[in-house]
């Protein structure tokens, strides 16, 4: 075997066997339930446990549903005030600084981010209550200078801090704690773009690929839907976006389902372009500036002097204008790639915030321009980019799927489907978070391996 393929292969190496795992699983049907008693015995637990997770994950859904709420206030104060005050930008590399160091003196240097709160998700890692106000004030720091960033990976790493005290408190063991990271993931992510249903089934199905807990569905999907509510009480609006030019799914729509099919396939290597760049940002810093400090200075002044040179702040931010813009026809040919780079150099450099919107403007700019180019409507064809990359980049096909429909409606839902589909399958095992699992392979159901 090449170094090639051996290095392509080495993450497989401590994963099970199929037969080790299916040994495992303990399989409860109506043949095994056994006698009335037992059978009333068993629901009674269901009752138990229903009540007993319907409380802490409501709970839980106000408490990250409060602290998303002024997440949420916070960066919309930022973003105004940038827009208002350019110069700021110049601050950059300081902002930088100040987070460097934060998060040296409270022991967090060799924070993972959201990669933490997956392996907490997975009784793997402790995650610490310290971590939701750093990333609270870093990625605070890092999008009122001009740093490209975004904000639910960031929310979720709230939301999984802010939860993580609850297993005390309600005495959990590992495995219920496992479950109340996600519900605290649902929460964040829910409370900042107000996409309950979402949220809850991105959170159970981040954790590990093709091997959902459901277990975790109703605890987040309370938890979910409580902090939507908490934030919509504090004035907070969900994310939407108009669509048009929807086609109409019939016998005439093959022209149409072709070209989606082909979008499809060109936004799974957008959103491994994505990826690579994201990882490799980091990667090439840390090779050549060592030192923390004179790394995040020497990004952010790269970022600064990007910004002066190509004349706009498009892809400061996170760039909610620009992918509005998107949806009404107009986007740049080269804004997607734009914002790669500037997101790659931003968080590379030790700067804080979420990545999941940088995909999002991303797929929904690349979508507009070449669904034009292909003949779809720009607007459709930036809904089906923002979707088919958001699922190549997190590879959660079906936490997508119940995306679009929260976003866009169930109008385009067969089209949305293909997409995102397509884009799941094709895109491979790369992804935002390393610590993301796949449990079966994307071309046939066995034991694979762990994300690049």
């Amino acid at each position: 075997m090449s170094k090639k393929n051996k290095k392509r292969h080495s993450a497989a190496k401590n994963v099970p066997t199929e037969t080790q795992v299916q040994s495992e699983i303990k399989v409860t049907s109506a043949e095994t339930v056994g006698t009335a008693a037992e059978e009333a015995h068993t629901y009674l637990q269901l009752i138990l446990g229903f009540l007993k997770w319907f409380a802490i994950a409501v709970a839980v859904g106000i408490v990250v549903g409060l602290a998303g709420t002024a997440f949420n206030i916070a960066l919309s104060f930022a973003t105004e005030f940038r827009t208002f005050h350019k110069p700021i930008i110049f601050a950059l590399p300081i902002a930088g600084l100040a987070i460097v160091f934060l998060y040296r003196i409270m022991g967090l240097s060799q924070d993972p981010g959201t990669n933490n709160i997956i392996k907490g998700a997975r009784s793997e890692e402790k995650v610490s209550i310290k971590l939701a106000p750093l990333i609270f004030i870093a990625t605070f720091l890092t999008h009122i200078t001009g740093g490209s960033a975004g904000r639910e990976g960031a929310a979720l790493q709230i939301g999984g801090s802010v939860a993580s005290p609850f297993g005390k408190l309600f005495r959990l063991d590992n495995d219920d704690t496992s479950t109340l990271i996600m519900c605290g993931m649902a929460a964040g992510f829910s409370s900042l773009f107000g996409t309950p249903a979402a949220a809850a089934v991105f959170a159970v199905e981040v954790t590990i690929v093709a091997a959902a807990q459901y277990s975790a569905l109703v605890p987040c999907m309370v938890s979910s839907v409580t902090a939507a509510l908490t934030a919509k009480f504090f004035g907070i609006t969900p994310e939407s976006f108009i669509v048009k030019g929807v086609p109409v799914f019939n016998t005439e729509a093959v022209p149409d389902l072709l070209r989606v099919t082909l979008l499809g396939a060109l936004c799974a290597g957008v959103s491994v372009l994505f990826c690579y760049a994201i990882q490799s940002g980091g990667k090439l810093y840390k090779k050549y500036i060592k030192n923390e400090y004179l790394r995040v200075i020497a990004g952010g002044a790269i970022v600064v002097v990007l910004t002066l040179l190509i004349g706009t702040t498009d892809y400061n931010g996170a760039g909610m204008d620009v992918i509005e813009r998107a949806f009404s026809g107009t986007a740049s040919p080269i804004a997607f790639a734009m914002k790669i780079l500037f997101t790659a150099l931003t968080l590379g450099a030790g700067f804080k915030g979420g990545e999941i919107v940088p995909s999002f403007f991303t797929g929904a700019t690349f979508g507009c321009f070449f669904g034009g180019i292909i003949g779809l409507d720009p607007s459709f064809g930036a809904a089906v980019g923002l979707l088919a990359v958001f699922c190549g980049v997190t590879n959660c096909p079906f936490a997508t799927l119940v995306l679009s429909i929260e976003l866009f409606g169930s109008g385009g839902l067969p089209f949305f489907a293909l997409a995102i589909t397509i884009s799941y399958m094709l895109s491979g095992y790369w992804g935002l978070y390393s610590a993301q699992k796949f449990h079966q392979s994307k071309l046939r159901p066995v034991l694979y391996k762990q994300n690049k």
